[in-house]
C-alpha cells in the first residue's frame, strides 16, 4: 500500500498488533484469511460452503491435504476478537440447505475460527509443528474496501476524482441531480445544516443508481453510504463531494470547511479503525467478483468493475513475508480473485469467465504482482445450484443447465414459481474472451456482446444418506480455491 496512506502513528499501532498476533500464533499457529467482493459476489455464501465441505466431509479432491487423508478432524471455535460480531454460519447454512434460499449479504465485518487438525506430509515438520492450524475467516463488504484510497486524498483530490467520473456514460445521468444543486450552491457561504443533508441525500441517491442491478455499476465509495449501519445521520455521513472545489483555504465556518472536516472525520472514524485493526492484520485474501452481471450489463459496467478491482487491489500489503516484516508490516503473500456463479454457464465457459476476470485484473496485477505476492484467478461457485444436460433443438444438441428458477426469474415469457425446474441455454462467452476487451479500449460505442441468460436459481435440494446425515453442499473448484488459500499451511 502507498506509503501515504498511513502515517507513523498508524503503523505504530499495526506493528504493535503484529506483534501481539505473532506471540499468539507461538501457542496456536493461526492464519487470517480476507473474504471480501462487491455486491451480490457471494460472500456469505462462499464462507458457509468452505466452512460445510470442510466440516461435513466434502469432496474435495483438489485440496490435497483431504485428497492424502492427513486432515484427522476439523472443528468451529470460539473466535479471538470478542468486539467482532461472529459470522452466523449455522443460520447462512440451514438457509442453503434446510430453506434453500440464498442468505442475507454482508453487510458488515464479522469473523469465524475454524480449526484443521491434520498430519504433516513432511517427518521434520511433524517433530516441530502441533499438526494444528486455526483459520480465522474475516468477512467483510468489499464496499469498505473502496474506501481505502480515501486515505490518501483530501477533500478536494476526492472531490475532483468523484465528480470527474459521474460525468461519463451512463453516471451523467444518474448524477444530474447532485450535479445541479453543487452548481447552484455557494460553497463559500456560511455552513447550512440543510444544505448539508441535502447534498449528502442527493449523492447517496446517485449512488444507489449506479448500484441498481439494471447497472451493477462499481466503483462507489464512500462505501458506508450505501450501508450505513449505526451511523445512519451522524455528521460523518453527511457530506457529498463539491464541484469546482477552489485551491485556497477554505473559509472558516463555510459550507466547503464543514464538508472538509467531515469528509476527515469519515476517514478518522470510519476508515482508519478498519484499516488498522482488521485489514492490516490479514495473512491471505479472497476477492470474489460477479462477473456474468457486469458482462450482461455491457461495456461500461465491465469498464467500471475493471476500475473498482484496480482500486481494491491497490489497497492490498502484498508480498512475500520474512520474520521481520511479519512482525512490522505484515503483507498479504496470496491473492485469489474468483469469478463467482460458474454454474450459472455451461463448462465449456468456464475457461472463457476465467480468461474475462484475469484480463480485469491484469493491470493491477501487473503493479502488485511485482512485490512477490502470489495471485490467481479462477472461476468457481461455491454452491452449485445447476447440473449440465443435453436438449435436441432443430435436430442439434444443445448444452443446458437444469435447477429451480427464483420464484420471479423469467426466461422469454415464462416466469417461474420457485418450485419448477427448468433447463436453460445460458449462451456462450465468446471463445476469445480477450476481443471484448479490445472492442473496449478502443472505445468502441456498440459492441458485439456476447447474448448471456443469466437465471438466477434457488440452492440446490441436499441429500440425506439412509442414516440420517445431510451430505455435503456440492460446488465448482471450491477445492481448488482451498488448496491455493491454505493447503500450504497444512503441508
Amino acid at each position: 500500500m502507498p506509503p501515504s496512506l498511513t502515517s507513523l502513528t498508524d503503523e505504530a499501532a499495526i506493528a504493535f498488533d503484529n506483534i501481539a498476533d505473532r506471540a499468539a500464533n507461538l501457542v496456536n499457529p493461526t492464519l487470517r484469511l480476507g473474504v471480501t467482493g462487491l455486491s451480490r459476489a457471494g460472500k456469505t455464501v462462499f464462507i458457509s460452503s468452505l466452512v460445510h465441505n470442510l466440516l461435513h466431509g466434502g469432496r474435495l479432491p483438489l485440496f490435497e491435504p483431504v485428497r492424502s487423508g492427513r486432515v484427522s478432524a476439523t472443528r468451529l471455535e470460539e473466535q479471538p476478537d470478542d468486539a467482532v460480531p461472529r459470522f452466523q454460519y449455522e443460520d447462512h447454512i440451514r438457509a442453503l440447505v434446510r430453506d434453500r434460499v440464498w442468505p442475507d449479504s454482508t453487510r458488515a465485518i464479522s469473523e469465524l475460527r475454524l480449526t484443521i487438525e491434520y498430519k504433516s506430509a513432511s517427518g521434520w515438520n511433524r517433530m516441530f509443528s502441533p499438526g494444528r492450524l486455526s483459520i480465522d475467516i474475516v468477512d467483510y463488504p468489499g464496499e469498505w474496501l473502496l474506501d481505502l484510497p480515501l486515505l490518501g486524498q483530501d477533500f478536494r483530490q476526492f472531490s475532483e476524482a468523484t465528480t470527474d467520473l459521474a460525468r461519463t456514460g451512463i453516471r451523467a445521468e444518474l448524477a444530474r441531480d447532485w450535479l445541479d444543486l453543487c452548481a447552484a450552491i455557494d460553497m463559500d457561504a456560511p455552513a447550512n445544516e440543510m444544505v448539508a443533508r441535502q447534498l449528502a441525500t442527493t449523492f447517496t441517491t446517485y449512488l444507489r443508481a449506479c448500484k441498481a442491478d439494471e447497472r451493477s455499476l462499481s466503483t462507489l465509495p464512500p462505501g458506508r453510504f450505501l450501508m450505513p449501519g449505526d451511523l445512519d445521520g451522524s455528521p460523518a455521513l453527511t457530506f457529498a463531494p463539491l464541484v469546482g472545489i477552489p485551491e485556497t483555504r477554505a473559509p472558516k465556518g463555510s459550507l466547503r470547511a464543514m464538508m472538509e472536516r467531515r469528509y476527515e472525520a469519515y476517514k478518522s472514524v470510519v476508515v482508519k479503525p478498519f484499516f488498522r485493526e482488521h485489514f492490516a492484520r490479514l495473512d491471505r485474501q479472497i476477492v470474489l467478483v460477479d462477473a456474468l452481471q457486469a458482462i450482461n450489463r455491457g461495456p461500461e459496467a465491465v469498464q467500471d468493475l475493471e476500475r473498482a478491482l484496480a482500486d481494491v487491489l491497490a489497497c492490498f500489503r502484498a508480498g512475500t513475508n520474512n520474520m521481520l516484516t511479519s512482525l512490522i508490516r505484515r503483507r498479504i503473500d496470496r491473492v485469489l480473485v474468483a469469478a463467482t456463479k460458474a454454474d450459472h454457464l455451461h463448462h465449456e465457459s468456464h475457461d472463457r469467465l476465467q480468461a474475462i476476470t484475469r484480463r480485469l485484473v491484469d493491470r493491477a496485477i501487473q503493479t502488485i504482482g511485482m512485490s512477490g505476492a502470489g495471485i490467481d484467478v479462477m472461476a468457481i461457485a461455491s454452491v452449485r445450484a445447476t447440473r449440465e444436460a443435453t436438449v435436441k433443438r432443430d435436430g442439434h444438441e444443445l448444452p443446458v443447465i437444469v435447477g429451480t428458477p427464483i420464484e420471479g426469474e423469467k426466461v422469454g415469457a415464462d416466469r417461474f414459481d420457485g418450485m419448477r425446474k427448468t433447463a436453460v441455454f445460458p449462451g456462450d462467452l465468446p471463445e476469445d474472451p480477450l476481443a471484448f476487451f479490445r472492442s473496449i479500449d478502443e472505445g468502441a460505442e456498440h459492441l458485439d456482446l456476447p447474448d448471456l441468460d443469466i437465471v438466477r436459481f434457488r440452492p440446490p435440494l441436499i441429500e440425506e444418506t439412509a442414516g440420517g446425515i445431510t451430505l455435503s453442499v456440492p460446488h465448482i473448484r471450491l477445492d481448488r480455491a482451498m488448496q491455493f488459500l491454505f493447503g500450504d499451511r497444512l503441508a
